[in-house]
């Protein structure tokens, strides 16, 4: 639905109406209907200490509308607003471009020029005692057998080591290039880990310490979605005390929120904790845990991957040794204070009730997972991750749904404005609302519309009359319609597969086929590919999931996206597959509430990489008949941008040709 609303003015600052006026002027540009009604809304949600959702298609400004009147209510409150975003992309354009010249164009109308900052988690930010305290290396004993990653590794802690004598912000995105996982890990700690700014020698200069306190001097503070849950969910508060957060890029929450609260158990984790209690305890209790790892290592092994949902009595056992090990661990360190004056060993300390907490918790939670009454009373899903030629496999429990978490510690205690270009799922909000735990909550959804105009700037092609896609990879009447869009538009085409073998199995039977540049995901950086497809026209890029929400190429270069299939989840993905049979448990549908709702979004969001300026054309062509055929057709439908429709495969070979012929 479209909402109008009305400014609420305030008695010594600027209306919002104004202050956006002066900042579009400023900025050069030009004020935007759903700019306008977005910010509005988002100043009246904030007045009503209502939480508000907006769909702002792309083009809309929706920074610049939710960024003025968050300064805003930061100076009326003077208390900070919290932004949060699923990806550094877009936290680096919030703090490096927007916010710098918003702060510059609104600082004479407002009580001070206002402030920003970035906040991380403490992972992110170079430890200085533990660079300095020789803390045991957390090196993975699987990688110490192959000397190019001892030596590669060996580099970078170099390179990290020279680093951190010049850093002023210890931020590990200074570092370019970045460095391996395996290497930060020797200079970072979590903040479970942490001794404490009070306790640790380093605390004065800490820097995860020093970003904290700048943030909250600030008036607007710009984190990422990861550590907007943990503080929402966790004892001590990361983030300063805030009133208002906006969650931009909304699509992503859920995701981001059950990958904090996954819990992970495998051999690996249970012998980290065995080499940090190292000789802190008698050995023969230490021993304990080691084997109750070594069994749950043989048991992994020989295990199929994919749900457990029934749990087999010899990985029960296995589990309560674990659990019962770490426990006598725990138990033999002895007061988690002690040694509190001795800072090398009260970080040794920390470091090991850290990982045998990890570990006795996690069991905990997987035991707990079963022994329900019924698959409607079960609250978590456990499942076997068969790893990778470089990680070993490892037992992964996650919960069947995060709304609640979300309902009680972010929307009960604060006022949040979620926002995406792509929002509304089969025409509403509901089914995001839902995820959201907002469904009976106070709160408002509106779609502000989008700067283009869809039917006339785009096509949506539907091939009807090919086959259903399969599970034995592309079939070659698939191959034959995306060479022949290809050879209609001159390449510029940019593929979006639900896979990445069906991506190369295209780009190997294509390649010698067209007579265009043809790049698939993987044969390079993603982002070094993205760049190479937007400066030479008639190149093609094929790729996956991440290429989906993450390619922005306005111009001639982008004139085609083809989709393979409707992004469904995997039939044997553990979590969603769970997640889908929980719903049905409770009297709901399964497949819409899940299956549907994921491929509703990635479909919207695949779409969106068309048109990403006023002056964008092209065609998106959607290989799947499904599209036109199946009973949810329409649900996915309308949740696309508005374009025109068409299943004549004739109609977008000729408006490519059209385009192709246009001088760029």
């Amino acid at each position: 639905m479209r909402v109008a609303f009305t400014a609420v003015p305030d008695s010594h600052l600027p209306p919002v109406d104004e202050l956006l006026s002066i900042a579009v002027s400023a900025l050069g540009g030009s004020e935007r209907q759903g700019q306008l009604t977005m910010v509005r809304a988002v100043q009246k949600a904030i007045d009503d200490e209502e939480h508000l959702a907006v769909q702002a298609g792309t083009g809309t400004g929706k920074s610049l509308a939710y960024l003025v009147p968050s300064i805003r209510h930061a100076m009326d409150s003077d208390r900070p607003v919290v932004i949060s975003t699923a990806t550094i992309a877009l936290q680096r354009q919030l703090v490096d471009r927007d916010l710098p010249r918003l702060s510059e164009a609104l600082a004479k109308e407002l009580p001070h020029e206002p402030t920003f900052a970035i906040l991380k988690g403490r992972r992110n930010y170079l430890c200085r005692y533990k660079a300095t305290a020789g803390w045991p290396e957390e090196d993975e004993q699987d990688q110490l057998f192959d000397p190019r990653e001892v030596s590669a590794t060996g580099r970078m802690v170099q390179r990290i080591q020279e680093w951190a004598e010049e850093t002023e912000t210890g931020d590990r995105d200074e570092l370019v290039p970045g460095v391996s996982e395996q290497a930060w890990r020797q200079f970072s700690v979590s903040a479970q880990e942490c001794l404490g700014a009070n306790r640790c020698p380093s605390g004065a200069e800490c820097f995860a310490e020093l970003a904290r306190a700048r943030a909250g001097e600030v008036d607007v503070v710009v984190t990422n979605h990861a550590l907007l849950a943990i503080d929402a969910m966790g004892d001590l508060p990361v983030l300063p005390e805030h009133e208002v957060v906006v969650v931009d890029e909304a699509h992503e929450l859920v995701d981001r929120v059950t990958s904090v609260v996954t819990g992970e158990l495998s051999e690996a984790s249970v012998m980290l904790a065995v080499r940090r209690v190292g000789r802190l305890i008698d050995q023969p209790v230490a021993d304990q845990l080691m084997e109750a790892g070594e069994d749950l290592k043989a048991l992994l092994a020989a295990a199929p991957p994919g749900r457990i949902d029934e749990l087999p009595q010899v990985l029960g056992l296995t589990l309560q040794l674990i659990r019962d090990t770490a426990w006598r661990c725990i138990t033999a360190m002895g007061p988690r204070n002690a040694d509190k004056d001795d800072p090398d060993k009260a970080g040794q300390r920390k470091a090991a009730f850290t990982a045998l907490d990890e570990v006795h918790d996690t069991a905990v939670r997987m035991l707990d997972a079963y022994g329900h009454a019924s698959e409607a009373d079960r609250a978590e899903v456990v499942w076997l991750d068969a790893g990778t030629d470089r990680r070993p496999p490892c037992l992964r429990v996650a919960p069947l749904t995060v709304s609640g978490m979300l309902r009680d510690k972010l929307f009960g205690e604060r006022t949040v404005v979620l926002t995406s270009a792509t929002l509304a799922l089969g025409g509403t909000f509901d089914a995001l609302a839902a995820q959201w735990g907002l469904a009976d909550g106070k709160w408002q959804g509106i779609d502000v519309g989008s700067p283009f105009d869809h039917p006339r700037a785009g096509i949506l092609y539907v091939a009807k009359h090919l086959p259903q896609p399969g599970r034995d990879g592309l079939p070659q009447q698939y191959l034959d319609e995306i060479a022949e869009l290809i050879e209609a538009a001159g390449g510029r085409t940019l593929g979006l597969f639900s896979s990445m073998r069906a991506a190369k199995a295209a780009t190997e039977a294509l390649r010698d086929r067209l007579d265009v540049p043809l790049l698939c995901q993987g044969d390079d950086s993603t982002m070094l590919l993205v760049k190479q497809f937007a400066e030479d026209e008639p190149t093609c890029l094929f790729g996956t999931l991440s290429l989906w929400q993450g390619v922005d190429v306005p111009g001639p270069s982008l004139r085609l996206v083809i989709i393979d299939r409707v992004p469904f989840p995997r039939p044997d993905d553990p979590l969603t597959s769970a997640r889908q049979r929980h719903v049905a448990a409770r009297g709901g549908n399964g497949f819409m509430a899940v299956a549907a709702n994921h491929a509703a979004l990635l479909l919207a969001q695949g779409a969106g990489r068309l048109l990403r300026s006023q002056n964008d054309k092209g065609v998106i062509a959607v290989l799947d008949p499904r599209l036109a055929t199946a009973r949810y057709s329409g649900f996915l439908l309308n949740s696309l941008p508005p374009f025109w429709r068409t299943m004549d495969p004739a109609i977008p070979r000729a408006a490519l040709k059209r385009l192709a012929a246009e001088p760029s």
